[in-house]
């Protein structure tokens, strides 16, 4: 994919990811997603106006705010390793993709 359709789709994943709190995915998108969510998780956790304007920018407004509200001050004390990536056994039936379940810890 191109740069502009990748980066949307990433934007995508790490929405879901945040609403959800846990997704199932292939295992390249998993660990191409961990550290652009670790990223945002840490700039929600400095509680500051311009961190959720920042967010706004950068995610769909229901899912910065839960970042922002919820995500974020749960992992207040917590200096890092927010998501876990878990392999699944089984591969996509479609083209035989390993598949990998990312959620937060």
């Amino acid at each position: 994919r191109k740069t502009g359709p990748r980066r949307h789709f990433i934007r995508i994943l790490a929405s879901q990811l945040i609403m959800r709190e846990r997704i199932s995915t292939t295992d390249i998108r998993a660990r191409e997603l961990r550290p652009i969510v670790e990223r945002l998780v840490t700039i929600a956790k400095r509680k500051k106006l311009t961190d959720l304007r920042l967010l706004l920018s950068r995610l769909p407004e229901k899912a910065a705010m839960k970042l922002y509200h919820e995500l974020g001050p749960k992992y207040a004390e917590r200096k890092g390793g927010y998501l876990r990536i878990v392999k699944e056994s089984g591969f996509r039936k479609r083209d035989g993709a390993r598949t990998a379940t990312i959620e937060f810890v």
